[in-house]
């Protein structure tokens, strides 16, 4: 693994373990390296390993996921390789908070809302989709995705004020679901025929199975976006362009999709614009809902820069020399090191990683 200072295109340090790196997660406090069968705590200010998780069951995909809150830096991961159980962790204390069992079947994706006061996630049959409050672990939402067929979640995201939570799979369609506050006060008595029917319905989904009633309680999608494709990897986000809700899909071949989001209604999400990712400069838009200004035509052209000089490079940790699996390096015992998030309100560093060397990952 090579630690990068993005802003000056040099490299801070880099790190080697003692197999493959399968997925890496950070925030302005800790630094996470997720093996199959191992994760490493880093401290992002020196660069220093905290913590290492030896009890971890066999995670093949480096399924894991950490609050960008630092304030909490709480981390996520599978708890068994059989069942949908979270381990909850607190990266900033160092200890297991709680133990949450999601899901029957394995899980295929979890992920915290931007506050790491909420946590999402999916099985691998990408039906339901619960999201739990933290750090107590409890229910407080049920989503229901589908039900006709099993479903392979490639991405899982709250949007940044939490109110909406969007996943999209290996289908042509993008589900978003919306986090409505739930409310103790009594409900209001049916004034019609048909809101005493409906209210007499679901006080006899007492008397049925479990997995009936449950299905029953689970809410569906607030908005759908449907995708000219499906069988292919994407991920996707809720963002805001020009202080509209914007739905955002990017896919494995290379293209960018951009779809309106009512966040009043929802609804049925229409496409704006398609943009290549891969330089080729070709949009396609919607004109009747197009975006002013427009965006760049290619994101290889937004984020190149001339790269700078290469500068001097701090040598990272070493599991033979640094400190011993599983230690705890004291607060006190930090060392000044060259990564200064405050130096001119820079983001941190950037993680770059490739090759699939047992032992070590290289950047060129």
């Amino acid at each position: 693994m090579n630690v990068y200072h993005f802003k000056k295109g040099t490299e801070i340090c880099n790190y080697s373990y003692s197999s493959n790196i399968l997925s890496i997660r950070l925030n302005r406090q800790r630094l996470l390296v997720c093996l199959e069968e191992s994760i490493y705590i880093h401290n992002i200010k020196d660069m220093k390993l905290l913590k290492t998780l030896l009890d971890v069951p066999a995670n093949p995909t480096g399924l894991c996921a950490l609050s960008i809150n630092h304030s909490n830096s709480y981390l996520a991961y599978p708890g068994s390789l059989t069942s949908g159980e979270i381990v909850l962790y607190d990266g900033n204390s160092l200890k297991t908070v709680c133990t949450i069992a999601a899901h029957e079947g394995t899980l295929a994706a979890i992920t915290f809302n931007a506050s790491g006061s909420k946590l999402a996630s999916a099985s691998e049959k990408g039906t339901v989709i619960r999201v739990f409050s933290v750090p107590d672990g409890q229910k407080v939402y049920e989503f229901r995705r589908g039900m006709k067929r099993y479903v392979t979640i490639s991405s899982l995201v709250f949007s940044m004020d939490s109110q909406f939570l969007c996943a999209s799979s290996n289908t042509e369609t993008v589900h978003i679901f919306k986090l409505e506050q739930v409310t103790n006060s009594r409900p209001e008595e049916p004034s019609t025929w048909s809101g005493y029917m409906g209210k007499m319905f679901m006080a006899a989904t007492n008397y049925l199975p479990t997995q009936v009633s449950d299905m029953m309680h689970q809410d569906r999608a607030f908005a759908t976006a449907r995708l000219n494709f499906s069988g292919q990897r994407n991920i996707c986000t809720l963002s805001t362009i020009q202080k509209l809700p914007r739905l955002l899909v990017a896919s494995s071949d290379g293209h960018l999709y951009i779809y309106n989001l009512d966040p009043q209604d929802g609804g049925e999400c229409v496409l704006i614009k398609t943009h290549s990712l891969l330089g080729s400069g070709t949009t396609e838009e919607n004109k009747e809902n197009d975006l002013r200004p427009s965006l760049p035509q290619s994101y290889a052209a937004t984020v190149a820069r001339p790269s700078a000089s290469s500068a001097s490079t701090v040598p990272g940790y070493s599991e033979d020399g640094g400190a011993l699996r599983g230690e705890v390096i004291p607060e006190h015992e930090f060392a000044t090191g060259p990564v200064c998030l405050d130096d001119e309100n820079e983001f941190p560093p950037i993680i770059l990683c490739r090759g699939n060397q047992k032992g070590k990952t290289k950047q060129s």
